[in-house]
């Protein structure tokens, strides 16, 4: 039986809960040529969403599309060298004559692409094989431009960008690029609200005003609910209203953290019976048990001032005016220019977040851990 809380990347739309008005809207922007900045905290599902988006017929069998994560990347190589590999990825299996235009395209890589023992191309290329990144950008613009079908490329995580060496050279050559692209439709994707806002809201940066901007609220209590509800019941299974209200409220809507809690619970009911409110604190420690040697490890690789910040900031919860002496002193910390050096590396690891001046711990598990083990 398959477990239907899908952890794991989008699994087609049986397993996606709800988000009908944000798919509605998305898909009737995209496809009216509206370029776009979808924009909330990590794990509330936005990349799902545009796989989901993705799948709907009016853009499946209209449209290429491209989804790019470039949260891993750190240069204009590595963004080329993931744009072009998830371009061939995806036309690899239309057929010889739709991935060869692009190869076809991409003059400054032609010896650089291998081909498997049945004849289909392979990006094997490390990044020493793109000896010209711009050149290769200007190519991937070429086939999109002139791609025998329109495209839309959704790029993951945009905000990565503004880390790039000349990341200012690199704003305003991609939004050129944009501009005389009209083939292409565009949805930049992003978790860290400042950085996304400043790209694309400041009158000084080259994405000034050429987005439509939308965000991304939890999924409702009611429609998870409901999807939760209808899981377990379709699996010759049943869960207590309480116990979905319970999770739901403990991880405040978070989609990761709801969807990892709802697949331990579903797979400690056994078919024909009922989950109750007596089951939760088990899977949620079972979780932990699993996690407990990779949290172990990530908080032994912190400095020392970055770990007891990280520790303070896990047993408030929601911890406001950390530079303060009465916050200081409540955690025995050093200093607020301590603090403020640990908060911007914490940051910058993505292993806290802020929203409205108010620190947390970005991965809702590592703070149950830290408070199990202080």
């Amino acid at each position: 039986m398959k477990n239907p809380f899908v952890t794991k990347g989008y699994a087609g739309p049986e397993y996606f809960c709800d988000r009908q008005k944000e798919t509605k809207d998305l898909v009737q922007l995209l496809t009216n040529e509206n370029n776009m900045a979808l924009i909330s905290p990590r794990r509330l599902g936005k990349t799902d969403l545009i796989q989901h988006c993705f799948n709907q017929k009016e853009i499946k069998s209209q449209y290429y599309t491209f989804l790019i994560d470039i949260y891993a990347t750190s240069s204009l190589t590595d963004f080329v060298s993931v744009f072009g590999k998830e371009i061939l990825e995806e036309l690899k299996p239309k057929g010889r004559k739709i991935w060869e235009k692009f190869i076809t395209t991409l003059k400054s890589l032609q010896q650089e692409i291998s081909f498997d023992i049945n004849g289909n191309p392979v990006w094997g290329l490390g990044l020493g094989n793109i000896k010209n990144p711009s050149i290769t950008l200007d190519e991937i613009f070429e086939y999109l431009n002139h791609a025998d079908k329109p495209c839309i490329v959704a790029i993951d995580e945009f905000q990565k960008i503004t880390d790039y060496p000349h990341a200012s050279n690199i704003e305003a050559a991609l939004r050129t690029h944009i501009q005389r692209c009209p083939n292409a439709t565009f949805l930049f994707s992003g978790s860290k609200r400042h950085l996304m806002g400043e790209i694309f809201t400041s009158p000084a940066r080259p994405f000034y005003q050429s987005v439509i901007t939308m965000g991304l609220a939890p999924i409702s209590l009611e429609k998870y609910e409901e999807f939760a509800t209808n899981m377990f019941k379709k699996n010759g299974k049943d869960i207590e209203k309480e116990v979905i209200e319970e999770v739901y409220h403990r991880f405040n809507g978070v989609t990761q953290c709801l969807q990892r809690v709802m697949n331990v619970l579903f797979l400690f009911t056994q078919p024909g019976e009922m989950c109750k409110m007596e089951m939760l604190d088990e899977a949620i420690n079972y979780l932990l048990n699993i996690l407990s040697d990779n949290f172990e490890t990530q908080l032994s690789q912190m400095p020392e001032k970055q770990r007891n910040v990280f520790r303070a900031i896990a047993q408030e919860g929601t911890a406001q005016a950390v530079l303060s002496g009465a916050f200081i002193n409540k955690y025995h910390l050093l200093s607020p220019s301590s603090v403020a050096s640990a908060l911007k590396a914490l940051l910058d690891k993505d292993l806290i977040t802020q929203e409205n001046g108010a620190y947390m711990v970005y991965d809702q598990f590592f703070a149950l851990w830290l408070l199990r083990t202080k």
